[in-house]
């Protein structure tokens, strides 16, 4: 009979069932309740807890207050999307709980999921049920309630694997959304199976991290996917490249024009004849031949992160030679202090190209496809030498990272909620840089309020969602969190969204194209809408993002 966990086995049961979210990630990521490409709960949670164990592995005593700790801290800087943040605080929460401890009963345990679940409400907002909430909620509070009818701790964590299963099973009841999509909550799911990962660590049968290729318990559950290991996290680019060139005989924007050509997480910084550049590509060598064109470089870093599983945009470690190569070369960033700085995340080069002409200082790629986690803006933060600095997030699954990163840092931040790419750039329109910070909020929220945005992709699988049946391959409109149309044409569905959206008091039209839809093309669908909606005026734009045809804005 077990009655306690040590730290050995602490250490154990959440490797374990780190490898199980891991495993179990596109699984989860197809849970998304829109049929849209980027679904990417499972992806988030994985990475966040994938920089957990990273952070774990600094650990060498088996202790476990020091064991919560080191996880507390690497899934708070590695959180990405709301189910990351939420993870990161249910981890917090556990090792707040378990602080000064040397084993943990039956009793300490539940309380400390208990503990994991209060401190992921708190960091919530507007919790909402049907949820991964609700599902370390209702086990947390089982945990408590029942903890004292056990002897042996493996009986007792299997009950309260099966009530986070039933809860999860229930989510569907609670939220309309998931219900409709046939699918249980996404986030729910990561969570439950960590839990059953965690359980098999305490029954002495540790999950181990399957090899990209491998069958997983997905397959099992006919979903047909492959597992990706921690080391393979859908890295488009391979291969992270930082260099830091002196050269008179070009700027930071000129080089940043250049090497959006390679690759993306582009930062780009300059100072005195001095460039620093910070760039994903799967071309170091002729990145670093094309630098060279310039002047001699002073530093090279190039890591292959499919080997060392490196996700963050802009490493610790880089942010620590960026200070140390200050020192002593007088590389300095942003050496003198300014009002106002910003932040945003996006991808594409033509909506990159379209924020940084707005004034932005640093463009994360991200969002709509890989989501920044909190690490990322900290790095982002600390390149920036501002009073105010503003964080538009552009996506709704971004906004808790970038509201950590907040929280975490010293400087002052504030977070524009901003949930897509027409209303970040809606803000940035409407500065006054010689308003005080307050004082453009206010603005920023009053632009919120006024711009209509739409999006317009392709469908993942088939399913019936505001009363419209999508087949696999079709090309969908939404606008916030309502489908409006599906069909096989992308130039008939994005009209449909765009006569959704304009009103009487509707003045201007913008489209922004992505990289699957040809300039020609887009020009002629400009003018055809222009001659559908004769009292409004439509702009084009190339935004060059992934997956989606045309984002949308309407004002």
């Amino acid at each position: 009979m077990n009655q306690k966990i040590d730290g050995k086995l602490f250490r154990e049961m959440f490797i374990s069932g780190a490898n199980n979210l891991q495993n179990n990630k596109e699984l989860i990521d197809k849970l998304n309740v829109f049929p849209v490409p980027d679904g990417d709960t499972g992806t988030n949670m994985s990475l966040t807890i994938a920089s957990a164990l990273k952070e774990l592995n600094k650990v060498k005593e088996d202790n476990i207050e020091e064991i919560g700790k080191a996880l507390s801290k690497g899934s708070l800087m590695g959180a990405r999307g709301n189910s990351g943040v939420i993870l990161s605080q249910i981890i917090r929460g556990v090792a707040k709980s378990v602080e000064g401890k040397n084993e943990l009963d039956i009793n300490s345990f539940a309380k400390a999921l208990k503990s994991g679940s209060d401190t992921a409400y708190k960091a919530v907002i507007k919790p909402i049920e049907g949820t991964v909430l609700t599902v370390v909620r209702e086990s947390g509070e089982y945990a408590v309630k029942h903890a004292k009818k056990y002897k042996d701790i493996v009986e007792f964590f299997e009950s309260v694997v099966e009530e986070a299963n039933a809860s999860l099973e229930r989510t569907p009841e609670l939220l309309k959304n998931l219900k409709d999509a046939g699918v249980v909550d996404s986030g729910g799911k990561g969570l439950v199976c960590m839990y059953e990962g965690m359980l098999s660590a305490l029954k002495g049968r540790k999950v181990e991290l399957l090899s990209a290729g491998s069958d997983t318990q997905a397959k099992s559950e006919n979903i047909g996917t492959k597992s990706d290991s921690a080391r393979d996290v859908d890295i488009k680019f391979g291969y992270c490249t930082e260099f830091i060139l002196e050269s008179d005989s070009i700027d930071s924007d000129s080089m940043r024009d250049i090497m959006l050509n390679y690759g993306d997480s582009l930062v780009v910084v300059g100072y005195d004849g001095v460039v620093k550049v910070h760039v994903h590509t799967n071309e170091p060598g002729n990145v670093l031949q094309e630098a060279l064109k310039y002047g001699p470089l002073l530093t090279i870093k190039i890591e292959n992160m499919r080997v060392q599983h490196e996700n963050q945009i802009i490493p610790d470690d880089e942010q620590e030679e960026v200070a140390q190569v200050g020192k002593e070369d007088g590389f300095v960033v942003n050496e003198e202090k300014k009002k106002y700085g910003f932040i945003t995340t996006t991808m594409g080069s033509g909506l990159s190209e379209i924020f940084e002409k707005l004034g932005v200082d640093i463009v994360i790629e991200g969002g709509q496809t890989m989501n920044p986690s909190t690490e990322d803006f900290m790095n982002a933060v600390n390149m920036i030498n501002a009073d105010n600095i503003f964080i538009l997030p552009n996506n709704g699954n971004v906004i808790m990272a970038a509201n950590q990163a907040k929280e975490i840092s010293e400087k002052n931040i504030y977070v524009v909620p901003t949930k897509n790419i027409p209303q970040g750039i809606g803000c940035l329109v409407t500065f006054d840089p010689e308003a005080d910070a307050d004082t453009n909020m206010e603005s920023f929220t009053d632009a919120l309020e006024n711009i209509k945005s739409g999006e317009i992709t392709y469908a993942v699988r088939d399913t019936i969602m505001d009363g419209i049946e999508v087949k696999e391959g079709d090309v969908i409109g939404i606008t916030g969190k309502k489908l409006i149309s599906s069909g096989k044409s992308v130039d008939e569905v994005t009209k449909n969204v765009i006569a959704d959206m304009v009103d009487e008091d509707s003045d201007i039209v913008t489209l922004y194209y992505g990289e699957n839809v040809e300039e020609d093309s887009a020009r002629a669908f400009a003018e055809l809408i222009q001659e559908e909606f004769e009292d409004v005026d439509v702009e084009l734009y190339y935004g060059g993002q992934p997956l989606y045809y045309y984002f949308i804005s309407v004002e």
